[in-house]
């Protein structure tokens, strides 16, 4: 069982919550293969791409779903060895740290939606998999990928504008004590995922005590975001389960990062409990909850795109690949009228429409105007 009670008002929030949760799944009903597919992308391309730039990687989403694409033609492990020297060709050789947390982070997050049944009970085994799944391509990462620390590590919070650095927890040794706390966990977790009327909490309680543990050197805060969509996805409410798959959470929570971490500190007073009874949780629920609200808004947004993206012309949508070919590239109507060999009247009237829908971004004026990829 939890190891809180919610307040009478947090309790009321989370009713209002699942209406919103009910609602928006019933909405889903009609729902085609195709949309499926294009929702869970777009909600796996911000999660990727958010979780990352939580911990400083520097892809933006555009970048995101490029790296995707470029990985998607071949869904074998080997793909982004494969595919390296192109994709650091594309977006620079100072990315090579992002791009592999990034090819990680998406690894990870694939395996959960696609297996997420699977791991019912949750083991230990599968979390140390994920975690060696997440560091795996980062090479300098792999002797402590999958296996939990060896030396003592810290939530930090830098401030980039005062170069400030703030302990935000110290969590559980090495050794013995990170090791039970964690068999802790994952059983209090197979036990309780069904007790609780509310999955949220649930979920709360489950990442906070894992990112308080920080069993691993390296990567928990992504792996801690990624178990939290997981016991989402495990829920026993059949309609938020049916929910997260298109939900993108994680690029809620990067656009509160700062008071994400205040949050995580406020829970623990920065100190790791043996006894997870001495957490205040209610401050993380809260603000899971409001993140959640705002990410189950988002998905009309993605429906909405995915609408628009049906009624292009061949020629617009040839106008938007020749985007998606040049991640974070400013491109001129000339640059496009190459790529597309379409007549230079026919490529403005197309970057009108992909401007006026939100697809592209207009930047500049006259003979310097120059358009952006809009993810």
């Amino acid at each position: 069982m939890l190891s809180f009670e919610p307040s009478l008002k947090l309790e009321k929030a989370l009713k209002r919550l699942q209406e919103q949760v009910v609602s928006t799944a019933s909405g889903l009903g009609s729902l085609s293969a195709e949309e499926a597919h294009y929702l869970n992308r777009c909600a796996l391309i911000r999660n990727v791409g958010a979780s990352t730039r939580i911990e400083n990687a520097l892809l933006t989403d555009i970048e995101v779903e490029w790296v995707d694409t470029t990985l998607s033609a071949d869904g074998r492990t080997t793909a982004f060895e494969q595919h390296k020297e192109f994709i650091l060709d594309k977006l620079s050789k100072d990315r090579e740290r992002s791009v592999e947390e990034v090819v990680g982070c998406r690894e990870v997050l694939s395996t959960i939606y696609s297996q997420t049944k699977d791991f019912i009970p949750l083991t230990e085994m599968v979390i140390r998999g994920l975690h060696h799944d997440l560091l795996k391509f980062y090479l300098q990462a792999l002797p402590y990928a999958g296996a939990y620390k060896s030396a003592p590590n810290r939530v930090i919070s830098q401030n980039h504008a005062t170069g400030e650095v703030r302990t935000v927890l110290d969590p559980a040794p090495p050794g013995i004590i990170t090791e039970t706390a964690m068999a802790e966990l994952v059983a209090w977790y197979n036990a309780s995922r069904h007790e609780s009327p509310w999955p949220l909490l649930a979920a709360t309680e489950f990442v906070f005590r894992f990112l308080a543990i920080h069993p691993f050197q390296d990567g928990n805060g992504r792996i801690g975001r990624a178990l939290f969509l997981l016991a989402l996805l495990q829920s026993d409410d059949a309609h938020l389960a049916r929910l997260m798959p298109y939900v993108a959470l994680d690029r809620r929570i990067e656009q509160n990062r700062a008071q994400y971490y205040s949050v995580l500190h406020e829970v623990s007073e920065g100190v790791f409990q043996a006894d997870p009874s001495r957490y205040h949780y209610e401050p993380l629920a809260w603000f899971f909850l409001k993140m959640l609200e705002g990410a189950l808004q988002d998905v009309a947004h993605y429906r909405e795109r995915y609408t628009l993206l049906q009624k292009l012309s061949g020629t617009a949508a040839s106008v938007l690949q020749s985007f998606k070919s040049h991640p974070e590239q400013r491109l001129r109507v000339n640059d496009i009228v190459s790529a597309t060999q379409l007549p230079r009247r026919t490529v403005q009237y197309a970057l009108k429409t992909l401007s006026d829908q939100g697809f592209l971004q207009r930047l500049g004026q006259g003979a310097g105007v120059r358009y952006q990829l809009v993810f």
